[in-house]
Order: C-alpha cells, then sequence, then structure tokens
C-alpha cells in the first residue's frame, strides 16, 4: 500500500516465444557511465538495484524473488531502493514495481546513475523520487523479441500496444502529466535528465546532501567497479546494437567468460556477423 495514490501495474501473459531485453542506447549508456556513486548508507534499510532486471542468464540479474526476500528481511519499515540500471524484462519491472507499491511504509527511490527501461517503471512506486546530479530516467514502449510468422508478429503487435498503454498509465499517474503526453515520450524513447525528470514530475528532487553539476557521493566499490563487468557491460551493449538477441548474447558471454556449463553447446559465435565480430574485437581492446 502507497503512501500515494499510485495504480497497480498490470499482470499479463508473458507471449510465447518472447525474449525481453533492455534498448541497446541504454545499455550502451550504462555501460560508459563509471561506478555509480553511492548514497550515505542507510543501513539494513537500503535495497540497491545495480543490475539488469530479469535473471540476465548468468548468475545476475535483480529478480523479483531478490527484491521481496530484501522486503522481508527489512519488514514493515521505510526502505530506500537505489537504482543505477538499464532496464531489462519488463514483467519483472512491473512485478517489482507492484510489490514495492504494496510495501505499508514510505519507500524513497534514488537514482544513482540510470533508471532505464524497466527499472524506470521500478522507480515510479517511490513515494519520493530523488536524482543525483547527472542521473537519467530513460522511457521507451515495450521492447522485445518474438519468433514466428506474420500472424504472431501481428498478435505480438496488438500485445504490446496494451503493454504501452499500461506503462505510459504508470507514468501518468506519477507525474501528473496526461498519458498522450507520456506515450509521446515513449515513442521517442526519451531520457530525462535529473533536472528534466523533476520538472516533468516523475521526480521530486535531488538526492539528500547533493546539489546539480555538483558530485555529491564517494564511488562505489565492489563489483560494480570491476573492470571486467565494465567491459562485459561494453560488449553486450555493442552485440545489442548488431541486432543479436539476448539469449544469444548471454551464450555468447558465457563462452567467452569461461562460465559455460559443460552440458550446454557452445554457440558457435550464434549466427554473429563480421561486422559485430570486429565491433566486438574493437570493444574487447578498449
Amino acid at each position: 500500500m502507497s503512501l500515494r495514490d499510485l495504480p497497480a501495474g498490470p499482470v499479463f501473459p508473458r507471449p510465447a516465444a518472447f525474449q525481453a531485453d533492455a534498448p541497446w542506447d541504454a545499455l550502451a549508456r550504462w555501460a560508459a557511465m563509471p561506478a555509480a556513486a553511492a548514497a550515505p548508507t542507510k543501513g539494513d534499510s537500503t535495497i540497491t538495484i545495480s543490475d539488469v532486471i530479469g535473471e540476465d542468464g548468468m548468475g545476475g540479474g535483480v529478480s523479483l524473488r531478490r527484491i521481496a526476500a530484501a522486503l522481508s528481511r527489512i519488514g514493515p519499515n521505510a526502505v530506500t531502493v537505489q537504482i543505477n540500471s538499464p532496464g531489462g524484462d519488463m514483467f519483472e519491472g512491473i512485478a517489482i514495481y507492484n510489490l514495492l507499491r504494496a510495501h505499508p511504509a514510505a519507500v524513497t527511490v534514488e537514482v544513482l546513475g540510470l533508471a532505464a527501461s524497466a527499472a524506470s517503471i521500478i522507480a515510479m512506486a517511490g513515494d519520493e523520487i530523488h536524482m543525483s546530479p547527472g542521473s537519467f530516467l530513460m522511457l521507451h514502449n515495450a521492447w522485445g523479441v518474438v519468433i514466428g510468422n506474420r500472424h504472431d508478429m501481428a498478435e505480438a503487435a496488438a500485445l504490446f500496444e496494451t503493454f504501452d498503454a499500461a506503462l505510459a498509465g504508470i507514468y501518468a499517474a506519477r507525474s501528473g502529466r496526461p498519458q498522450v503526453e507520456i506515450a509521446a515520450l515513449l515513442d521517442a524513447e526519451t531520457f530525462l535528465s535529473a533536472e528534466e525528470a523533476i520538472a516533468a514530475g516523475m521526480a521530486d528532487g535531488m538526492v539528500e546532501g547533493s546539489a546539480a553539476g555538483l558530485p555529491a557521493q564517494s564511488p562505489q566499490s565492489g563489483a560494480q567497479s570491476r573492470p571486467d563487468i565494465q567491459a562485459r557491460r561494453r560488449i553486450d551493449a555493442a552485440l545489442a546494437q548488431q541486432g543479436i538477441p539476448r539469449s544469444a548474447r548471454r551464450a555468447m558471454l558465457r563462452d567467452l567468460t569461461g562460465t559455460r556449463n559443460a552440458a550446454e553447446p557452445a554457440t558457435q559465435n550464434a549466427g554473429l556477423p563480421l561486422s559485430a565480430i570486429r565491433q566486438l574485437i574493437d570493444t574487447i581492446r578498449s
């Protein structure tokens, strides 16, 4: 039960042969960002979302199960959710939004770097949404891959229209802006700076202790600052730009990093075109 009058996110059936993904430009911007700044610790009442939304196929990703476990540990107390994510699985994002919306105490969202795609939907569950200097919200229409014939594609297009309307309704309710105006932002795949998000009603102010244009926190330590993690993110974004589906990218990254299970067949580059292989090599070298 949100302290604000926020709508529940609709529960949709997942289409057959559907693969959720984040747009490549959101992945690229996330990968290019320096390690997100960590806001002052709030102890056991803080949940950090600093990965793709949904299981990533490599043992990572932010799942509904993980957020539910964190909220269970916190109990009926105020919670802070810190976000730096390119998004990912819309279905998982809506489920996490609903879970946070139902939390009995205040939910404060802090966007530390990027809250894109499904991560921006999660952010809308905040009773208060605060932006860090240099951070962004990114809104876009539902994104994913559906495999099938023209009838499957036509059915998917109609279904995606219902997804987009539901997403626009959540953003509109949180911001107080007309849904048709929000729909235009989704169509344009819009990145909102901290100042623009606040002006649009999608955020309430800056992270406590920060001022616009000034870094307020020290860099986060740990996995997020590891060069191998940053390199993997850049590679993933480069492959996504080439139109490689998420499942194929994950299989390739498992091969590259040596994390493939012995029983899992090799991908043989997953049909990767020569141009993408060259870009992949350039990305690794950089």
